[in-house]
């Protein structure tokens, strides 16, 4: 997934009135304002209320479910013969702004509503995207076994915005 099919998506939807988030992988990127890696997908927490439209939306360009073996109503991909993807993430917006992720019986994960304030950079266009405090507890759990796509752009993050090192990012750098 380029940058530029990135924004295509994204200010297409933008002009249809789907807002969403930009999360995962191109976030920490338009967090920190420059691609530091090629991307296979686009990951984005997007409101229950607009996941239909935004299929509608994609379905002209060839996308469609893909199936993967832990789909679920709140989590699935939709994919191009070209090989593009949107990883979706369904959130539901409760009275304090944060985002309800999946069924309550998952122990309410939720992307807080300050995560849902981030702005980022992409090709020049500023994007919503998660924060970099919210993307930095999110993506630490994960550094451990994808230390390859993610070490270096969560120091940058810590860096750049002055959070601190999450526990798993200090173990990695001690070695």
């Amino acid at each position: 997934m380029t940058s530029q099919e990135v924004i295509e998506i994204y200010s297409k939807a933008d002009k249809a009135g789907i807002k969403f988030w930009i999360d995962g992988g191109w976030c920490m990127d338009a967090l920190l304002g420059e691609q530091t890696r090629p991307h296979s997908d686009l990951d984005i927490a997007i409101q229950e209320k607009d996941v239909l439209n935004f299929r509608k939306l994609l379905e002209p360009q060839g996308y469609k479910d893909i199936k993967i073996e832990d789909a679920r109503p709140h989590n699935f991909v939709l994919g191009d013969d070209n090989g593009r993807e949107v990883d979706i993430h369904v959130i539901v917006l409760d009275d304090k702004g944060n985002g309800i992720y999946g069924p309550l019986e998952n122990g309410q994960q939720m992307y807080p509503a300050q995560g849902l304030t981030g702005k980022g950079v992409i090709d020049g266009q500023e994007v919503r995207c998660i924060s970099p405090e919210i993307m930095v507890e999110f993506i630490a759990p994960w550094v451990q076994k994808h230390k390859e796509k993610y070490v270096k752009n969560l120091k940058a993050l810590c860096d750049k915005f002055g959070i601190e090192y999450p526990q798993e990012l200090k173990k990695l750098l001690k070695r």
